[in-house]
């Protein structure tokens, strides 16, 4: 008996020294613990529309057939061959027009070109080249130039200028009006902004790359928005207030004369609504709005079909909600309300009067998905529970996939019907699970993995902070782990959410070897109302940093955290933090390791930092007192400094700076730069060297007798 009970005894632990430990390889060359893809709802096959092996360009050479457009009449299709990436969203392609019913392919233009679209009517084509905007007829086969003082550094037409690209999100600076008599476009002149330049290590010599980069404080460039008569060939300029102003959007309304110019003031706290005449450029007030701090401007704006409302989100009342407005201003009205964030809009479906809308509820660590009318009175949550939906609706809603998952659930994929009555009762119905991720899980039940926990933290002035721990496998509460941080913490963001994936397998593999990890996400981040959020205006990293050293503090009482070796890292805005952690919260973080790092706001592009900051004239103080590279003599722990040396937007600068100022203060550091190297800092073999050095670095600067590994290569 005592010999068949110590069997049995033993047999668990068997399992469990049979299981595995993450490994780089696993994370950076593997990909051992992807999930698996869910196409959802297939678009209409074009497989008919032409033959890929018969595809070619000129020379006869078979074209890349996964990236085309089709025009609305399905008689044409643009194919983009050889696309080439430019900045964050920008790509410019070889263009070529292919006729369905001929089988012919021609090249649009000679050389590569940007944003080429048809017109809704599927006769002509737009495109940019060489900062200028250009009109293509098929059907005459003749290209004309809309704009002519396009050039390089000074005069963009349909194209957007750097800062635009990167902080209002588009590129494309044209739109066709909804009948295709209009295009509405972008002229940029960045004449007066100042230049910034990289160096690419790519020959004996280098190369000297300089674009227009406005950062802090600088000019901007002088924005127009014209508005180009197809047929006749008119162009007329679209009438609003000038002056040192953004225009972050342009949207045609239903009506084919109706553009929607937005404009806002260089603080980003008044946004106007221009409603202007195609024909004249003519333009009155449609809406207004104001904010003690600022807005932040979005997509999530429609012009409804029947010509008089729109629907719009706003925080308005302090947390952002929808709303609909009246064209003529006389109905103003609240559709979704509460003390939580609407986080997403999933769909307006205007046939039948209903907004479908992404809640963080029951709680901001959550995502539930509602639908109301266009009152709010009528309103039904779609979805249950705690944890993270994602709802993917097809065209007519009928059908919607769930994406479903919590802090330690991989994803699961359900399809739901619905269906309405005569008195517009919705009716939900399971279709089938489509997709449990079981590779995924299975793999996982060979891994050694600890389960996140949902934690909440005090800070010093009287808020209560989401995060999650994740403790070491095999977790003994009478020894003592050394803690590492992950933060991004920047304006409105959320690293804490119960889905799968807030906490990385590398965190993973880091909590199997005797790490405790935690993620706090400190006061300015999102989804806990306005007020939460931008509390941080006008001091960014203030109050950031102060919550994650309380976070520290308060961690570092209990009786398992080893109260010497609590460490931070962080990725560009996180870097930020990372940089602060070591310099202003030195007395309680003892290593940091920051990535892309910003230094200090000085560096950095206007319209995301003036948003949160003024401009360095107005608020001095804010970005001095708050830039880690002003605070390198408190440095007294072990800091990782790493860099891309040509990231466009946190410039290597940055870093330098830091570098610069340390050596100064002799304050002892460790950097690592990537030659050529973006913000992601991938490619090649780089991730796999990057997260090697960061592994190695944490158990070296970090770790202590319970993290101790035989083989410091073995990862």
């Amino acid at each position: 008996m005592r010999k068949l009970l110590f069997f049995l005894l033993f047999i668990p632990l068997l399992s469990i020294a049979q299981k595995k430990q993450i490994t780089l390889d696993d994370l950076y060359k593997k990909g051992t613990f992807s999930g698996e893809s869910v196409p959802g709802f297939s678009a209409e096959s074009n497989d008919s529309l032409f033959n890929p092996k018969e595809i070619k360009d000129e020379a006869g050479k078979q074209l890349d057939v996964h990236n085309y457009e089709l025009s609305s009449d399905k008689k044409r299709i643009l194919f983009f061959d050889g696309s080439e990436p430019i900045y964050r969203h920008s790509t410019k392609a070889n263009v070529y027009v292919y006729d369905v019913a001929t089988k012919k392919n021609i090249k649009l233009n000679e050389s590569k070109v940007l944003h080429s679209t048809f017109s809704p009517d599927g006769t002509k084509i737009a495109f940019v080249k060489d900062n200028n905007l250009y009109l293509y007829d098929i059907n005459k086969a003749i290209t004309k130039a809309i704009t002519t003082d396009g050039k390089w550094n000074f005069i963009i037409n349909g194209n957007s200028d750097w800062v635009y690209e990167e902080e209002f999100s588009f590129t494309q600076a044209y739109q066709w009006s909804p009948q295709g008599n209009y295009i509405a476009y972008y002229r940029f002149d960045e004449s007066n902004v100042k230049e910034y330049n990289l160096t690419i290590f790519d020959n004996q010599y280098n190369k000297d790359y300089r674009y227009k980069y406005p950062k802090a404080g600088e000019d901007n460039s002088k924005v127009e928005i014209h508005i180009y008569n197809v047929e006749s060939g008119r162009d007329v300029k679209a009438q609003y207030e000038q002056g040192d102003i953004y225009i972050p959007r342009i949207k045609w309304t239903q009506a084919e004369n109706d553009l929607v110019v937005y404009w806002m003031n260089r603080h980003q706290n008044n946004l106007k609504l221009f409603l202007t005449d195609a024909q004249t450029g003519g333009s009155k007030l449609l809406y207004e709005e104001t904010n003690k701090y600022y807005i932040e401007i979005n997509d999530d704006w429609w012009f409804l079909k029947d010509g008089k409302n729109f629907i719009f989100t706003s925080e308005m009342n302090g947390y952002n909600h929808l709303y609909l407005y009246s064209m003529d201003g006389k109905v103003k009205q609240q559709i979704s309300k509460g003390k939580n964030d609407l986080a997403n809009v999933n769909g307006v479906d205007e046939k039948n009067k209903l907004i479908y809308y992404t809640m963080a509820y029951p709680g901001p660590l959550d995502r539930n998905v509602f639908v109301t009318d266009f009152s709010g009175k009528k309103t039904k949550q779609l979805t249950q529970g705690e944890g993270w939906h994602r709802l993917v609706f097809n065209d007519d809603f009928t059908q919607f996939y769930d994406y479903y998952s919590s802090l330690n659930t991989p994803q699961v994929v359900t399809l739901f019907g619905l269906s309405l009555n005569k008195k517009k009762d919705m009716t939900v119905k399971q279709v089938k699970v489509v997709n449990e991720n079981s590779k995924l899980r299975s793999k996982m039940e060979q891994y050694d993995l600890s389960k996140a926990e949902l934690i909440r933290i005090p800070n010093s002035k009287g808020d209560t902070l989401n995060g999650w721990m994740l403790k070491p496998v095999n977790f003994d509460i009478n020894k003592k782990y050394p803690v590492l941080f992950c933060n991004y913490g920047g304006p409105g963001s959320q690293s804490v959410a119960n889905r799968f994936g807030s906490v990385s397998f590398w965190h993973q593999l880091l909590a199997e070897r005797g790490f405790i990890i935690v993620s706090v996400d400190n006061t300015g981040t999102g989804y806990r109302g306005e007020e939460f959020r931008k509390k941080t205006y006008l001091q960014l990293g203030k109050f950031e940093i102060e919550d994650q050293i309380d976070a520290a503090k308060y961690l570092s009482k209990l009786p398992y955290v080893d109260a010497g070796k609590i460490g931070h890292w962080g990725w560009s805005y996180g870097g930020f933090m990372s940089s602060l952690a070591i310099t202003k919260g030195s007395d309680v973080f003892s290593a940091a390791i920051a990535v892309a790092p910003v230094t200090s706001w000085r560096f950095y592009d206007n319209i995301y930092t003036e948003r949160y900051m003024r401009t360095p004239k107005e608020n001095p103080k804010g970005y001095d007192e708050n830039a880690p590279l002003n605070y390198v003599d408190r440095i007294k722990g072990k800091f990782l400094i790493i860099h891309g040396t040509a990231y466009d937007n946190v410039h290597f600068q940055n870093s330098f700076e830091m570098v610069d100022e340390m050596i100064k203060k002799n304050i002892d550091f460790e950097s690592a730069y990537y030659p050529n190297k973006k913000h992601g800092i991938s490619g090649g073999n780089t991730s796999y060297h990057l997260w090697s050095k960061m592994t190695e670095w944490i158990f070296k600067n970090l770790g202590n007798s319970n993290t101790t590994i035989s083989n410091p290569k073995a990862f």
